[in-house]
């Protein structure tokens, strides 16, 4: 996706967060992204699935012209990552889901890569790390999501954050209506053209796109 995005003339950095890191976590990582950013301007940021944790973070130490969460779990101040299955019923829908679609328990390649080309799900093995609990038991730091251009993108086919649960979150904790394309949980390497797409019919001609993806 990112090539799309440079091709489109734009410049895209995409964050490798220290998921596996026991001593990082939520400041760690958005530390990280705004390190990234820099004296960067008219800079979207893109945050999936954990990155909707790291994202408001980010948002109040730089200024962003937009925002774009993607399969992504939406916090609200004070929430810690283990916590917002319970808040959210999280567990419960995707287990419903499951039911109804027929898919069974859980298992990562059931829920993660059932959409994923086998060549690039191969492709991406030796880089497959462990999340550290750390993140999931940091608070989540911020005073308010930022008013700025904010979007949520689900995929259709996402088993493991069904798309009525982010439709769900999405109203309650932002205000604000999901846009729904075709894919499952991994957007950006399922349906990267029309992910690109998105981002630049959506979002400002921005200089940079910034994703935190863990």
């Amino acid at each position: 996706m990112t090539r799309l995005l440079v091709e489109a003339g734009h410049e895209a950095i995409a964050v490798e967060l220290p998921g596996d890191d026991e001593t990082a976590g939520l400041t760690r990582y958005a530390d990280l992204v705004v390190d990234a950013i820099d004296s960067r301007s008219r800079v979207t940021l893109v945050a999936g699935s954990l990155g909707g944790f790291t994202a408001p973070l980010v948002c109040e130490r730089v200024g962003v012209e937009a925002l774009v969460l993607v399969n992504a779990m939406i916090p609200v101040p004070g929430e810690t990552a283990n916590e917002w299955w319970a808040h959210t019923g999280a567990i419960e829908a995707r287990d419903e889901a499951a039911r109804v679609g027929g898919y069974g328990p859980f298992d990562v390649a059931s829920y993660f890569l059932h959409d994923v080309d086998a060549a690039i799900a191969a492709e991406g093995e030796p880089y497959q790390r462990f999340e550290a609990d750390i993140a999931f038991e940091t608070a989540c730091d911020f005073t308010a999501w930022p008013a700025v251009n904010l979007r949520v993108l689900a995929g259709a086919e996402d088993r493991f954050f069904p798309v009525d649960l982010q439709r769900r979150v999405a109203r309650e904790r932002l205000g604000v209506e999901v846009d729904v394309i075709p894919g499952g949980h991994l957007l950006p390497l399922v349906q990267p053209q029309l992910v690109a797409d998105y981002l630049l019919q959506t979002t400002h001609q921005g200089d940079a796109a910034a994703a935190s993806e863990r």
